[in-house]
């Protein structure tokens, strides 16, 4: 799937006497903000841009080149526990972790994903970007709230949850989503839960 600033290629290679006309199936409009940019002049990313400004990111979002960046609305950042957005915060490696787990490697608008692709993060971690219907999913889930949003260096998806990955997570947080769940308990149980977290 070809597109042109996120527009679908229909038909290409239409030739002309004075040259040669491909066929797309959206106007193209005007793109002159940087990623960084955009998530400055979003209400909707405010706790994103706090993060991004924590995390000293503002220079690679505002930088020549070609990424996607799942933007986590404030509403993502709400979603999960105050305790742990703290921490995360307060951790400017956890954070850069969290941030780059949400930045792809290259530029992908929704038309040019297939369903079962994965994608690269700048975090070395990969993500399973498909789609189910008309809606784009994330690792299964269709979390992506607006698509598309254009830069001069990569396009911006927001997404209403936020992707946090494991080098983000303390062991109790990660024992609670695997299959040693019970062993967590009896470290709770036994007053010693402090160590996993």
């Amino acid at each position: 799937i070809v597109t042109v600033n996120c527009a679908r290629l229909l038909k290409a290679d239409h030739h002309a006497t004075n040259g040669v006309v491909h066929v797309i199936d959206k106007v193209i409009s005007t793109t002159t903000n940087s990623i960084q940019q955009v998530i400055e002049t979003e209400e909707s990313l405010e706790t994103l841009r706090a993060a991004v400004a924590a995390s000293d990111l503002n220079s690679l979002l505002e930088s020549e080149g070609q990424y996607t960046l799942l933007a986590p609305t404030n509403e993502a950042f709400e979603k999960i526990p105050r305790e742990t957005l703290n921490r995360i915060l307060g951790d400017p490696e956890a954070l850069r972790d969290l941030l780059n787990h949400h930045i792809l490697k290259s530029a992908m608008c929704a038309e040019a994903i297939i369903a079962g692709l994965t994608m690269e993060t700048l975090e070395g971690t990969t993500l399973d970007v498909g789609c189910s219907g008309e809606e784009l999913t994330l690792n299964g889930k269709a979390i992506i709230a607006n698509k598309d949003v254009l830069a001069t260096n990569g396009v911006v998806h927001f997404v209403n949850e936020l992707l946090i990955p494991d080098s983000a997570k303390t062991l109790f947080e990660l024992a609670q989503e695997s299959e040693v769940s019970k062993s967590t308990d009896f470290f709770r149980q036994a007053g010693l839960s402090s160590h996993l977290t």
